[in-house]
């Protein structure tokens, strides 16, 4: 029995060691890919630990600021248009990617067509959405590509007329990125940007409204910020009662029930209770008096 039992747990360590063995060269193994001193892409490490091509990379928010609607790019036909051009009536989406990313920008424009597709509000009818690519590199039959797809997968008829691919100048986009707050970074060795991951909703006027950060973006919050972008010209009366009742929090990019709206509405909703209670009791009383009274004039 003890040397069964010692068997046992000899089998055991036994395995413990081989596995410790497989672990280490596996990770002796993924680090040892690369060359004797090469770096994988947009890993050069800085003194604070962050990769040095993310030391410029991310979102500063410029909420009611206005872009330039002036700045000149090419549609997927390769005609010169202004961005005031997709401006004027209807609310916008405006996102910024480029054609050939490998990942990230496929993931976000993926989760901005499942949201506009989860909303009742038609693209191209009640919206606009302005795709803009950060590559100047990029020429109008890339767009176009893009176009054909995504306005495809979204398969409303309005769609070719509502969703636009641009590419534009180095200095079109330059502006466009720091007008919305959006900053990205080329990385050399690799051939990609390094950039954040996000849509962004504007007014009519081109002010920037919202933020939705991420690459799933719910779209009730989305429906919610086209409607308030818009002042309230799409959308429903159930949208207004929506909008009351959430909140946008820019830190989070999402809407959130607004505690202190409902605090008041149900402190309103008690004083017409209460006052509708008195008005009842009140009648009630006046009525039965006006009875008594009438009793005793009649004996």
């Amino acid at each position: 029995m003890i040397l069964a039992w010692q068997s046992h747990q000899r089998e055991k360590r036994a395995v413990a060691r081989a596995l410790e063995v497989f672990l280490f060269a596996a990770l002796a193994s993924a680090f040892c890919i690369l060359p004797v001193g090469a770096q994988a892409p947009f890993m050069t490490q800085n003194p604070s630990g962050r990769p040095e091509i993310l030391r410029d990379v991310g979102i500063d928010q410029k909420l009611d600021q206005t872009i330039p609607l002036e700045l000149t790019f090419h549609d997927e036909i390769g005609k010169t248009i202004r961005l005031q051009d997709f401006f004027g009536r209807k609310p916008v989406i405006l996102t910024l990617v480029y054609y050939q990313c490998p990942m990230l920008c496929t993931q976000v424009l993926n989760g901005q067509l499942r949201a506009m597709k989860n909303i009742t509000l038609d693209l191209g009818d009640q919206y606009e959405a302005v795709t803009v690519s950060i590559d100047p590199s990029e020429r109008p039959i890339l767009a176009e590509a893009k176009k054909m797809m995504y306005a495809g997968l979204y398969g409303r008829p309005s769609a070719m007329q509502g969703w636009h691919f641009l590419t534009g100048s180095q200095e079109s986009i330059a502006q466009l990125a720091r007008a919305t707050g959006f900053r990205y970074a080329f990385d050399k060795a690799s051939g990609q940007f390094a950039h954040a991951s996000a849509i962004m909703v504007l007014t009519p006027q081109g002010k920037i409204s919202r933020y939705f950060y991420g690459i799933q973006f719910p779209a009730r919050d989305l429906r919610l910020a086209l409607v308030e972008a818009s002042e309230g010209k799409i959308g429903t009366p159930m949208d207004q009662i929506l909008l009351f009742c959430y909140h946008y929090d820019p830190i989070t990019g999402k809407y959130g029930l607004a505690i202190a709206n409902l605090v008041r509405a149900a402190g309103l909703a008690t004083v017409l209770g209460i006052g509708l209670m008195m008005f009842v009791l009140f009648r009630g009383e006046n009525y039965s008096l006006a009875v008594k009274v009438k009793k005793g004039s009649a004996a």
